[in-house]
C-alpha cells in the first residue's frame, strides 16, 4: 500500500510541468510554519501532537495576539497598548508608568504594574524583547550622555528586575535601546513626544 501511494504521487508530480511544482512548493512555505524550537521529531512508536504541529502563519499570530490580549486583562494590566507587528504582539506602556522624567530607576506606582507583567510573561512561555523608546529631545546629564544611553538602561533595569525580583528566565530575555529612532508619531508637540516615550515588551511570534 505505501509503495502504490508513492508510486501515485511521483506520477502526480512527473505529469506536472515544471513551473507548477515550483509555484506548489512555494506557496507551501508561505502557508505554514514548523514551530521552531523543536529540533526535529525523535523516534518513537507514536508521534506527540505537539511535534506534530503545522499551523497557518497568520493563524499563530492570530492566537498569540488574542492570548496575549485574554491574559493581560486577567491580569488587571491598564494603560496598555496592544498591536500586532512583524515580531509578534507589542505591548506599549508609556515611560511615566514605569519611570520618572528622564530616569531609569522606577517610580513607586510601577512595581505594581511591573508583578502583572512577570506574571504575565510566566504564563505565556514564549521570548520577550524590552525596548526602551525616548522622543527627539537631546538629554546630557551626569547619568546619561545620550537618549541612547536613557532608553538603553530603562530596558535594562525592567530586563534585570523581571529576572533578579521575579525570577524570570533569563534565555528568553531580552532588552534593546532604541533612543528615538523608532518614534510612533511626530515629536512636534509635547503630546506627541510623550507618545514617543515608552517601553515596549514584544511577545514573539517564535522561539
Amino acid at each position: 500500500m505505501i509503495m502504490l501511494c508513492f508510486f501515485i504521487l511521483l506520477t502526480s508530480f512527473i505529469a506536472l510541468q515544471p513551473f507548477k511544482i515550483t509555484s506548489f512548493a512555494d506557496s507551501f512555505t508561505q502557508a505554514v510554519t514548523i514551530l521552531p524550537w523543536r529540533k526535529g521529531i525523535q523516534t518513537s512508536d507514536t508521534a506527540s501532537e505537539a511535534d506534530l504541529q503545522l499551523l497557518p502563519k497568520a493563524d499563530v499570530a492570530a492566537e498569540l495576539f488574542e492570548k496575549v490580549r485574554s491574559l493581560s486583562r486577567e491580569e488587571g494590566l491598564q494603560d496598555i497598548q496592544l498591536q500586532r507587528s512583524e515580531k509578534g504582539v507589542v505591548m506599549t506602556l508609556k515611560d511615566q508608568l514605569l519611570f520618572d522624567s528622564a530616569q531609569a530607576d522606577f517610580s513607586n506606582d510601577a512595581f505594581p504594574r511591573l508583578e502583572k507583567i512577570a506574571r504575565l510573561i510566566r504564563r505565556l512561555q514564549v521570548p520577550v524583547e524590552i525596548g526602551g523608546h525616548t522622543d527627539n529631545q537631546p538629554i546630557q546629564t551626569a547619568q546619561f550622555r545620550s537618549n541612547w544611553d536613557l532608553s538603553t538602561a530603562r530596558a535594562v533595569r525592567v530586563l534585570r528586575y523581571l529576572i533578579e525580583e521575579q525570577q524570570i528566565e533569563p534565555q528568553g530575555l531580552a532588552a534593546v535601546g532604541f533612543a528615538e529612532f523608532h518614534p510612533v508619531t511626530r515629536n512636534d508637540s509635547p503630546e506627541q513626544r510623550a507618545m514617543n516615550r515608552r517601553v515596549e515588551f514584544v511577545f514573539q511570534n517564535e522561539r
